[in-house]
């Protein structure tokens, strides 16, 4: 009912608009609880409590909206390596708050990898076709956000990106304005969360442990200084100096396996649900799906066992018993099949 939902943000925003003009209360505009946003992200973001903990110290600071004026919200940078949930906690962030993983603007920086792309974020140069027009990448209603919601920007696989293109955020992440090459406007970061996100040392991590289990804390040890030694061999001094925080997120380790099972068995439930569809597992199943897993690869791994091995037999036996709407998967001389209950 997206009519009726619109009617109830807007008066959301209303009445914290009038909260904040009169005085009443402690005169929080954000109308976010930063203990339910923490609890929705601690639900799917497995392995990462210090990164969870710093997270819930930034939407403290945000929702008591004691930040600096001048600057954007808060500009935080995600590292460590793939399939580990640095940008799934953003799109996390976003459902919490917003009610869409959707509800950002992501700019994909390995798309920027060449000088001349800087252009796509600041617009054309005057006399060059679209300058008029001030195009670029940003969804700027997603940066803006609302009185009463931050916006919530992401920069995707930053290390990807030129050091051109890198170098003109840096008036975004110091002053949260970012003026467009036409010079007719800005576009406005100051009520935003920005984030980025890099694999910068991942190489370095991953041979740490490439497919081993033992030891974690030992290889955890080296990892902050592996990930400092990267970063600053990708980027200026001036640029990671913009930056309010750098979260590095650890590898997985083995005894998440079923955790990450849970999360992804849980996307699976939200689609049968539409379905009228209830899927168990078996202990054999289960056990199977639990292997370990490859450290490389992180939480992708579960994802692409789910849809390989699991989706497929699921898919036939709803095909074949259209009628069902209950089945078990189970493990049958060394295979993993799905049988209507």
């Amino acid at each position: 009912m997206p009519f009726i939902n619109d009617k109830l943000e807007a008066h959301q925003e209303e009445v914290a608009q009038q909260r904040w003009a009169t005085g009443s209360g402690r005169m929080n505009r954000f109308v976010f609880e930063p203990a339910e946003v923490m609890a929705h992200l601690r639900k799917h973001i497995v392995g990462q409590p210090q990164v969870l903990d710093a997270m819930a110290d930034m939407l403290q600071v945000i929702k008591a909206d004691i930040g600096a004026e001048d600057r954007p919200l808060s500009v935080q940078l995600f590292v460590g390596p793939t399939g580990v949930g640095k940008t799934e906690t953003v799109r996390l962030l976003a459902q919490a708050i917003h009610g869409s993983a959707d509800a950002l603007c992501r700019i994909d920086m390995s798309t920027l990898a060449q000088e001349h792309y800087a252009a796509s974020l600041t617009g054309a140069p005057p006399g060059y076709v679209g300058s008029k027009e001030g195009q670029n990448l940003f969804d700027e209603e997603a940066i803006r956000g609302s009185f009463s919601k931050p916006g919530i920007v992401l920069f995707d696989e930053l290390e990807k990106a030129s050091p051109e293109v890198v170098r003109t955020l840096l008036n975004v992440l110091e002053r949260g304005r970012l003026r467009l090459t036409a010079g007719n406007r800005d576009i406005d970061f100051r009520n935003s969360l920005i984030f980025m996100t890099s694999n910068a040392g991942a190489s370095q991590i991953a041979a740490l442990h490439p497919r081993r289990w033992w030891q974690p804390d030992l290889s955890r040890q080296r990892i902050p200084d592996l990930v400092d030694q990267a970063l600053h061999r990708q980027f200026d001094p001036e640029f990671l100096n913009r930056i309010d925080r750098i979260l590095t997120f650890n590898t997985l380790d083995r005894d998440l396996v079923s955790q990450l099972l849970d999360i992804e068995l849980d996307r699976l439930k939200r689609q049968l649900d539409r379905r009228k569809v209830v899927l168990s597992l078996g202990d054999g199943a289960r056990r199977h799906l639990c292997r370990p897993t490859d450290a490389r690869f992180g939480a992708r791994e579960m994802g692409r066992r789910i849809r390989n091995e699991l989706s497929p037999p699921l898919a036939r036996v709803m095909l074949d018993y259209p009628q069902a709407d209950t089945f078990e998967a189970r493990m049958e001389d060394g295979s993993l099949i799905v049988i209507p209950v």
